[in-house]
């Protein structure tokens, strides 16, 4: 099942739309987060992972 979700985000003072997209299947747990200079897609795994957990949530 894949879904697309528009978000924005900001730049400095300039406002920027993001397109999300979602793709969940059976099989092995994974995360991947691409379109991102390589340092920001590290840190931001790991903001994405704390904010699920620290949602109450489980993450695989």
């Amino acid at each position: 099942m894949s879904i697309e979700i528009i978000s924005a985000t900001h730049n400095g003072l300039d406002g920027m739309l993001v397109n999300v997209e979602v793709d969940i299947n059976k099989g092995m747990p994974s995360f991947s987060i691409v379109g991102l200079p390589d340092a920001s897609v590290k840190e931001s795994k790991e903001r994405v992972r704390s904010a699920i957990v620290n949602s109450g949530y489980e993450f695989p």
